[in-house]
């Protein structure tokens, strides 16, 4: 059994092709579901980056929890599950934030693993002393602030000065390296291959050739990092933006195509399986938005793509059935015919039934659930007044270890079902905590519990008033909480009852 995992990030599930999109070519995408099981209600699970990672290595959620951290060491990860079973696994990713505290023991799970530098805010070049009034000539003000310490935006500023041609591109890189894989290890069997990219996130930074077909009227410096916030920008400024995303997601699926090519020239369908999905969406001015974090999980935000091709049942099909990121790391342990371990809360695709409803979120903000029909946010009354606590062995945030202001309040919480019997740290949330104001409780500007009837509404514009239904997805909601083995102040804090009301 050979596997091909492929993960984008921020990659927009409404701009491909196959999934109705128009404003972008995506010829590869589209060449893709021809051949592939095309989900058409796939689902995040906890957001953003690393959290979103963590639930897809271990099947199971983490929102409810944990914010941005580590895999803890009671997880289960797929890749040390092969790793035990005699499966190589390979990581080839440009996805910096593996290497930083809040993400270090990730890429550790794999038997090797291959990291290009160079993406967003990687901290690659050590150029002491940049020109700098030659980049502020270069760049737009809102992305190169500088004096004080060195910000995301100026890092990125310094490697971009280092990748000049469309070979330096790190997710040009990244599968070129995962080609070069497929080429040393053609003839041997029982290995995972994950390409992953940081593309098509924000700073949207393509090869020249990539915006010929997105050019708009902006004459001004470079524009092609977005606030995470709501949409300020005037048209011509905004446009410049959303085109810069256009050319991005145009290089992914020209690189998708390299590995479809290789894929038909070497008739890897008949014994490879290859999965192909991202991380979560992006709002590009959809409902007055930039960005994600900041708003309400909106469909754009949530509503994935996922692609399967399994060899031993292959074709072209849409599947109707909810699943979410959860469920990849069961469905890659059920190609080698493994059990997956009992902590997991997946379902193998390859199997059965999807799920009848999904939870999904951000830690401290509104936990959400939509059975595929209706999506329900509900936040809690009070955001920044709530009594929330992380539970971690492994403490640390981004890009900084729990502060000692932060842990001298921590206690010792008793097991979960999912720790197996190992008790956690219990650190209260605080507002002076690093994520507190960034990807936490205190960064949302919408804080409003809504409904919504997505087959009817999918642009999520009518909320709906109606308590029937709301009863009905809040026992939904609860369920699942449950099932989760939710902290007891995760349903208090949004006055969750445990009558089950009926509809």
């Amino acid at each position: 059994m050979k596997t091909v995992f492929v993960l984008f990030d921020s990659l927009n599930r409404h701009m491909l092709g196959c999934y109705g999109g128009t404003r972008v070519p995506t010829p590869n995408f589209d060449r893709l579901a021809a051949r592939t099981q095309v989900f058409d209600h796939h689902y995040v699970g906890s957001l953003p980056c690393m959290p979103a990672r963590r639930d897809l290595l271990t099947g199971r959620l983490t929102f409810l929890h944990r914010s941005w951290g580590p895999l803890e060491p009671f997880d289960n990860a797929f890749p040390e599950i092969l790793k035990t079973k005699g499966v190589h696994s390979h990581l080839v990713t440009d996805h910096y934030h593996y290497w930083e505290d809040g993400g270090a023991t990730y890429h550790n799970r794999y038997s090797t693993f291959d990291f290009v530098r160079g993406q967003e805010s990687d901290p690659w070049k050590a150029m002491v002393q940049p020109p700098w009034e030659r980049l502020r000539e270069k760049y737009h003000e809102a992305q190169l602030k500088v004096g004080g310490p060195i910000s995301k935006f100026t890092t990125h500023v310094i490697n971009r000065e280092f990748i000049r041609e469309e070979k330096d591109f790190p997710s040009v890189q990244v599968f070129g390296k995962g080609l070069e894989f497929l080429d040393l290890n053609r003839d041997a069997d029982n290995w995972l291959l994950q390409i992953e990219t940081f593309d098509p996130h924000e700073p949207f930074f393509a090869p020249a050739r990539f915006r010929e077909s997105f050019k708009t009227g902006w004459n001004g410096p470079i524009r092609d990092w977005p606030r995470y916030g709501r949409v300020e920008e005037l048209p011509d400024e905004a446009d410049e933006l959303r085109a810069n995303y256009y050319a991005v997601v145009a290089l992914c699926d020209e690189l998708l195509g390299r590995l479809l090519d290789e894929f038909d020239t070497h008739d890897m369908w008949r014994d490879t399986a290859l999965i192909v999905t991202t991380d979560h969406g992006f709002l590009l001015g959809e409902h007055d938005f930039w960005a994600k974090n900041r708003m309400n999980m909106y469909e754009e935000i949530v509503h994935i793509p996922l692609f399967v091709h399994d060899p031993g049942n292959p074709g072209a099909a849409r599947s109707r059935r909810l699943s979410q990121s959860i469920d990849i790391a069961p469905t890659i342990l059920d190609l080698w015919g493994i059990k997956p371990p009992v902590e997991m809360q997946g379902c193998s695709l390859l199997q059965g039934e999807g799920h009848e409803a999904v939870i999904f979120g951000y830690f401290g903000g509104a936990v959400n659930v939509t059975d595929g029909r209706l999506t329900y946010h509900r936040f809690p009354a009070d955001l920044r007044g709530q009594e929330i606590y992380q539970y971690t062995l492994m403490p640390t945030h981004i890009t900084s270890r729990f502060t000692p202001e932060e842990l001298v309040g921590a206690t010792l919480a008793p097991p979960f079902n999912w720790t197996k019997q190992v008790p956690l740290l219990k650190v209260p949330v605080i507002e002076r905590s690093p994520m507190y104001n960034n990807y936490g409780p205190g960064c949302l500007l919408e804080r409003d519990t809504r409904l919504y009837d997505i087959t009817q509404d999918p642009g999520q514009l009518r909320p709906l008033d109606n308590p029937v239904l709301e009863a009905h997805m809040t026992t939904r909601m609860t369920e699942i909480m449950r099932a989760t083995d939710a902290p007891p102040e995760a349903f208090i804090r949004l006055d969750l009852h445990t009558k089950s009301p009926s509809i």
